[in-house]
Order: C-alpha cells, then structure tokens, then sequence
C-alpha cells in the first residue's frame, strides 16, 4: 500500500477544483447517481461495513450512528455537518471545503437520502466568511445542476442544504452546543439523554456527522465498502488527513491510511526543521494528551493512541522542538479552553480558571514542588465531571506534560521563571528532552 492515499485531496491541485465543472470532470457526482439507485438502507449498510468511524475525534462507527435513526417516528429527520473546526492545531476541514467542497456536498446528498432526511445542515464556524461563501456557491452549484432541490435526478427524493454561518464559540463544536446554535439560543451543550438521534435538532431525530466523515461517504459508496476498509487497520479502516504544523520543514495536510506512524508523516514532510529534534507533539489537537519522541513509532489510529493513554482526535498534529518551554505552551492552551468555556456548568467554568492561575505562577517560577500535586487536583476534580468535553480536554495536556516533563516544570521554580527566555539556558534547554524528563 502506498504511505500516501490522496483521496479527499485528490482534487485539491485541479485546476479551479472547487468549481462544479472541475469537480463534475474528475467523476463527481457519479456516487449519487449510484446511491439514488440503492435502497437506502443498502446505503447504511455499506457505511458500516466500509468501517467508516467517525472522523471529528470520537470515532464512533459512521453507520451505526445512522441506524439509530428510528425510521417509525413520523418527525422530520435531519443531518447536521458539523463544520465549526476551532480547536488549536486542528486545520483538515477548512482547506476540505475551500479546495473541493462539492465532495462534502455529495457526500451531504448521499448521507441524507439514506437517512430520509430532507432537510441538512453545514453549520461553519462564522469567522471563516471566505470559506462559509464557497461552500455557498457550491450548494447553489448543485441546485443549478439538479444534484439539489425537488425530485433529485428523477428519484422522487427532495433535499434542501442550508449553509449557516456559527457565531464564532469553540463550544459550538460540541454537537448539542451546535443544535442550540442552529436554533437560535446560546450555544451551550444539552443534558443526554435524550440523544439527538432520537431528539435532536428542533426535537427531531437527527445525525451529526464532521464535515470529514461526510465527505468521506462518496468515496466509499462510489468504489465500494471492501476498497475502503483495505486501508487503515484492523480496527480503525479507511484514510484520513493528518494535519502537521509546528517545526516541520514542511507543514500541511497529509492524507494517508490510519495506522500510518509520526515517524513516517515527519519523513514525508521534510524532517523536523534543521539542526532542531522533536520535543514533545498532541495527535489530536491541543485536547488530547501530548506525547514525546518516544512514540514517534506507535500506530495513529484510534487503538495505538488509546494504548498509549491518549487520543487520534482530529489528527492535528502539533511539533515542537527543543526550543519550545513545554509549561508556557501548556499555558497558552489552557488560557484557550478558560476562555472558550461556556460557563454552563462549575467544574468547567471556575476549574479551568484556577488552572490557568496556577500554571501563570508556575511559569513565571512562583510557588513550589507542591503546586504542581495541586494542579493534578484540579485535573482530577474536572476530568468526568463537566458537563461537556471541553473540560477533559483543558486537563489533558496538563496531565501528560507533567507526567513527561516534571523536570521542566521544577526547572522554572529553580530559576526564578522559565528557562528558556534566559540566553545562558541554552544548554539547559538542549539537555532536557521528553526522554530525559
């Protein structure tokens, strides 16, 4: 098998690829047609036996999240995309939907129509307007074109797309947060159960799937289940974008089967930048526990991350080198999730304000060894007790820096603040690795 395997961005060097022509010449809309052709739950069950898991960080099996939808309640049904990709390092959906985004259109199409969904949504964060605007002009591509609206190809199914542009809040990105949104009120997340299969959007049964997930849904209905789950593992099949920023001599989205290791990804991107090694890195965005050079040979899927006590996530994966102070990092991400929290319920909303007053004085070499006992603490009394995600994952890195780089976060008491903004720490700095920490 080939490390790479450009199939999302197979387009994304065409010629004016997101345009309907461009895409419509290379094959697009071809897995409709074929779809419209199926019975629906045919649909379904070639989504779940592609393998296909959720690719917005859960990773939950794609079809069974469709089958959950009770067919017998006589509400509308609706599917949501979930396009509101705000999380620090995560960077794969955004450049989907402004190369190609008639793949997720399609894909969008399909997924309705195997869910006799007439109505769906593509809720985009509202700060990218360039891309919220050409997936706009794509939606009214394919009503122009007859992929959208009344009796879609002769099938007798109708669809309308809906492109609604987000507010602008990281919580959105949580799926009931997203449904408040659609409907009006302040995103804050809902109390499960009921789940939104069962009464979701506008107390309807309803589907939220990322816009990779969806977008993914062409590809496999187009070239067949088996294709799809020959690549990947045994457990997490298919492909993904695997988003590499940071200090990489060539940052940018590498598409490749999961499984594929951080070893191989740094080689396909030219190398960590000169003269510099790898620190420390998050698999999954700035949520998910970091992990140092030691794992640089661990699978990246779902499995080999979860045994190495962290997450695959969005696969927005963040380098730093040994130039970079682990705990300002940390800081600066804390200060994010502080920030980002709804204020919905206490353990999110005053935890991860004690947390980051606590990392502040760390890094500014305040306090003493005992500072950090009580940041783990304050981890602990987050983790599992906020009403959403969000709160677990302002404890994430926390957690693991100081399970890997305790030294670090001592070294700052030692010198008075951190380190690395001292000239004369530059052996300092050098000699403290993820190994040696």
């Amino acid at each position: 098998m080939d490390t790479l395997t450009p199939v999302l961005t197979d387009d994304w060097d065409a010629e004016r690829s997101w345009t309907l022509a461009t895409y419509e010449s290379r094959g697009g809309y071809g897995a409709l047609r074929k779809a419209l052709a199926m019975p629906q739950d045919d649909i379904i069950t070639a989504v779940k036996d592609s393998g296909l898991r959720g690719r917005g960080g859960a990773g939950f099996p794609t079809g069974m999240k469709w089958s959950f939808i009770p067919q017998d309640n006589p509400k509308p049904k609706y599917l949501v995309v979930n396009a509101d990709e705000s999380e620090p390092g995560t960077c794969k959906d955004i450049p989907l939907m402004m190369a190609t985004p008639h793949t997720l259109v399609e894909g969008v199409i399909i997924s309705s129509f195997a869910i006799r969904a007439n109505h769906a949504f593509i809720y985009i964060r509202g700060e990218v307007l360039h891309v919220i605007r050409r997936v706009q002009a794509a939606v009214a591509e394919a009503y122009a074109a007859g992929h959208l609206g009344k009796d879609i190809h002769g099938s007798g199914y109708d669809l309308d797309i809906v492109v609604h542009a987000g507010a602008g809040a990281y919580i959105c990105g949580e799926e009931t947060a997203l449904l408040e949104g659609l409907e009006g009120r302040r995103g804050q997340p809902r109390l499960r159960p009921p789940f939104p299969a069962v009464a979701g959007l506008y107390a309807s049964p309803t589907v939220i799937n990322n816009v990779e997930s969806i977008a993914s849904v062409p590809s496999i209905i187009g070239n067949g289940p088996a294709w799809f789950a020959s690549m990947g593992t045994e457990k997490s099949k298919g492909f993904g974008i695997f988003s590499l920023s940071g200090h990489v001599t060539n940052p940018g989205q590498y598409e490749a089967p999961l499984g594929i290791t951080l070893r191989e990804l740094i080689e396909l991107a030219g190398g960590i930048r000169e003269g510099h090694q790898l620190k420390f890195w998050t698999p999954g965005g700035s949520s998910t526990p970091l992990l140092t050079d030691q794992h640089l040979d661990l699978p990246l899927d779902f499995e080999g991350m979860a045994g190495a006590g962290t997450m695959l996530g969005t696969r927005a994966l963040q380098l730093f080198d040994e130039t970079t102070c682990v705990v300002r990092a940390v800081l600066r991400w804390t200060e994010f999730y502080k920030h980002e929290s709804c204020g919905k319920c206490t353990p999110c909303r005053e935890g991860t304000w004690w947390l980051v007053q606590t990392l502040a004085a760390l890094e500014r070499g305040e306090g003493s060894e005992s500072d950090l006992d009580l940041l783990l603490d304050q981890c602990e009394n987050i983790l599992g007790r906020s009403f959403c995600a969000l709160g677990d994952g302002a404890t994430s890195p926390i957690s693991s820096s100081i399970k890997f780089f305790r030294d670090e976060y001592l070294a700052h008491l030692t010198h008075g603040g951190c380190p690395f903004d001292a000239a004369a720490s530059t052996v300092w700095a050098g000699s403290l690795t993820g190994a040696e920490a």
